[in-house]
Parts: structure tokens; C-alpha cells; sequence
């Protein structure tokens, strides 16, 4: 960090804090108490997350500074994952989008194809979209994670905590005025709270200066319907902040609004 001015190496302290922090809190929400410590991971992560504060060089606008940035993910394992993927599953969408919806990881369907959210539960997300009057191509969608862990099962934290400075520089680039939530740990590694979904879906909570909403993964909505009311009910304040905010949003579909 050599070249850096008193007030940038504060900064960069202050990042580091921050995501060592969240780091922490994430752990702790999924009942670990003691992490053994790895002085080349350590190494790793602290340089991933310098390079997540540098936009991408010579990126003119935010659709090259994706693709740039998805290059540089290629090679990526730092948490392992990547050894097992068949495709890196970056994001898909609009790089000018308004609302970003962020899940946890790529299953089975998105690993063999690259595209966040195409099987079983990405085809529920798509009507659930299309039901605030908006398209896929109008959004865009991406997960904490960019590798499939093994089975579909739910990201580690140590996974969610490597893989999250590359989804906050996503965010940077795109800069959404709202973020949905999609699921426990896409809120954990979004917000610095240790509730759980349940309490804290229904309302906006601001991060970054931008408002997220929280509320149920599809997949959890595959295995019980009867939570998709609450998942609308959601989407209608998503879609009622957008009409506030003066976004482009279309109507509500079955609603007393369309």
C-alpha cells in the first residue's frame, strides 16, 4: 500500500475492519467459536479485498467493468469451490439496473450453464419479477457465492466471506437503488445483523446507502408454497419504494394496483 496517503490507508484499515468483521459475525451466526488461523489464506483474502476497492482498469462503462471483472474471476479457488465447478456463474442482467436480486449460490442447472438462477427456483424467480411488471433483461440477478458447492448445499461462511468482496465490487458497478435479498445467507453477508430471515424480511433495511429488502429464497418457496404470499407481500413494498423512488416498474400483476 505504498503511494498511499494518510486519509486512503485509513480507509483501506477501515475496509479491512469491516469485512474481517462481518467475516466474524457470519462465523458466528452459524455456531463457530474458534477458526483456525491459516497465515497464506490470511494472506489471500487481505489482497482479494484490496483488489475488490479498485474498479477494473481501462472499463469505460459498467458493462465492460463486469466482463472485466468476470475475468478476473476465472481462475479463482480461494475458497475451494472453484475446483469443483463446471462454470463460473458470474451475474446476468442489466449493468444499469435499478433492482438487484442476490441468492446464495449457483445449483446444478447454473453450473452447467453459467446463468444465475434457470432451474426450478430461477423459473419461480422469473415470475416472481415478472409480477412487479418488470423482465429478467430489466434486473439483474447474481448470488454471494459464483461457484456451485458440492450437492447444492448452503454456502460455509469462510465461502460466502471469500466470495463477497466480489459482489460488493458488482454492486459498486452497477449501483442498484434496491437490493432483494434472497434468502438467509445472502442477508447475513449482506447486513451486519444475526437475525434470521424470518424476522427480518418485510422491511427495508439500508446498506451502503442502499435499500435492501430481505425476504425467502425461491427454492424455500418450492418447498413450501404457502410462503409465497409472504414473498409477494415483499415484493409489492419493492415495488411501491420503486414507484416512490421514480424507477421504471411496470404493473402489478393480480394485484388491486394493476
Amino acid at each position: 500500500m505504498s503511494g498511499l496517503n494518510a486519509g486512503e490507508l485509513r480507509g483501506e484499515f477501515g475496509r479491512l475492519v469491516a469485512a474481517t468483521q462481518r467475516h466474524l459475525e457470519l462465523e458466528e451466526s452459524f455456531g463457530v467459536e474458534r477458526m483456525p488461523f491459516d497465515a497464506s489464506r490470511a494472506a489471500a483474502l487481505r489482497e482479494q479485498h484490496r483488489a475488490s476497492a479498485r474498479a477494473p482498469s481501462g472499463a469505460p462503462n459498467k458493462a465492460a467493468a463486469l466482463a472485466a471483472l468476470e475475468s478476473e474471476l476465472q481462475p479463482c479457488n480461494l475458497c475451494g469451490l472453484g475446483a469443483g465447478r463446471t462454470k463460473l456463474v458470474f451475474g446476468a442482467g442489466n449493468p444499469d439496473a435499478d433492482l438487484m436480486l442476490i441468492g446464495e449460490a449457483p445449483g446444478y442447472h447454473e453450473d452447467r450453464k453459467g446463468i444465475p438462477f434457470i432451474g426450478p427456483a430461477g423459473q419461480l424467480l422469473t415470475k416472481i419479477i415478472e409480477a412487479i411488471g418488470l423482465t429478467r433483461d430489466q434486473v439483474y440477478i447474481g448470488n454471494v457465492c459464483k461457484c456451485r458447492p458440492p450437492n447444492n448445499r448452503t454456502p460455509r461462511p469462510d465461502e460466502s466471506a471469500a466470495c463477497f468482496p466480489f459482489l460488493r465490487q458488482q454492486i459498486e458497478i452497477i449501483q442498484p437503488r434496491i437490493i432483494v435479498a434472497l434468502g438467509n445467507p445472502a442477508m447475513k453477508a449482506l447486513l451486519d445483523t444475526r437475525q434470521g430471515i424470518t424476522r427480518m424480511r418485510g422491511r427495508f433495511v439500508e446498506w451502503n446507502g442502499i435499500e435492501v429488502m430481505p425476504t425467502f429464497h425461491p427454492s424455500y418457496l418450492l418447498r413450501n408454497p404457502a410462503a409465497k404470499r409472504d414473498v409477494w407481500d415483499d415484493m409489492k413494498k419493492v415495488w411501491t419504494r420503486m414507484r416512490e423512488m421514480g424507477l421504471t416498474v411496470g404493473k402489478l400483476k393480480g394485484g388491486k394496483d394493476s
